[in-house]
């Protein structure tokens, strides 16, 4: 993966957003990793150089910044190398002051299963930025093989819709439509059950007609007339 420069234009919402992949990160995470994180966001935010990848500081300056004691700095300090989220550049020997580094694609992978608890926007910008969006190469010089998924999802199925919404909407998919469940299915409605009020909610101001159109495309009426979908929750 292409190392980002987190300078230009977009600096600012690339900055936030790897900010917030770490502490939600942290916040899933056990209570030592919490602490972890939340101190090397500390430390980014105040003391990274952005420009030059990279953030040089000595033992004390981290123990003011941190408010713990030098023993405390190594040792944290050698769990976010060993975590992968930081790289040494210049070991701090000698008199020397270190100079740490981000890996970005450590970040990545460490944080992505947090990504959807922030809300299908931020993972997709998330895979956009990883570069983990999944590209399919086509050959157009010979015809495509036909799907051989027809039997497990048929047609006029929920099943086919889910499918559908699954392959052109990846991260909204894992995030809202798979917690989606059909409830009962009339010749022109259907009715489908969420797991909260919540998630019912937010379907229906956000993602009402992506939803409508695969359900028209997958589930037609007999007459063609668009089908009613109702959005049921579990709970409140």
């Amino acid at each position: 993966m292409e190392q980002i420069k987190h300078v230009g234009p977009r600096a600012g919402a690339l900055k936030y957003d790897l900010l917030t992949a770490l502490s939600v990160a942290g916040l899933h995470g056990h209570p030592t990793t919490q602490t972890s994180l939340m101190r090397l966001t500390a430390l980014i935010t105040a003391r990274y150089n952005w420009r030059v990848e990279e953030v040089s500081i000595g033992h004390a300056e981290l123990a003011r910044l941190w408010a713990v004691n030098d023993r405390t700095v190594k040792r944290e300090m050698k769990r976010l190398l060993e975590m992968g989220v930081l790289t040494c550049v210049r070991p701090g020997v000698r008199g020397r002051v270190g100079a740490y580094r981000l890996n970005y694609r450590r970040i990545y992978e460490m944080s992505q299963p947090v990504w959807a608890a922030v809300g299908p926007d931020f993972e997709d910008r998330m895979l956009e930025m990883s570069g983990a969006r999944t590209v399919v190469q086509v050959n157009f010089q010979t015809p495509a093989p036909k799907p051989a998924l027809v039997a497990e999802t048929p047609a006029g199925t929920w099943g086919a819709v889910r499918r559908r919404l699954k392959a052109e909407h990846p991260a909204i998919f894992e995030s809202w439509f798979a917690k989606l469940v059909q409830e009962t299915c009339g010749d022109h409605t259907l009715t489908l059950r969420a797991p909260n009020g919540f998630v019912s909610r937010y379907i229906e101001t956000h993602f009402a007609t992506k939803l409508a159109t695969a359900v028209d495309a997958e589930m037609p009426t007999p007459d063609g007339a668009p089908r009613h979908i109702s959005l049921i929750s579990t709970q409140p």
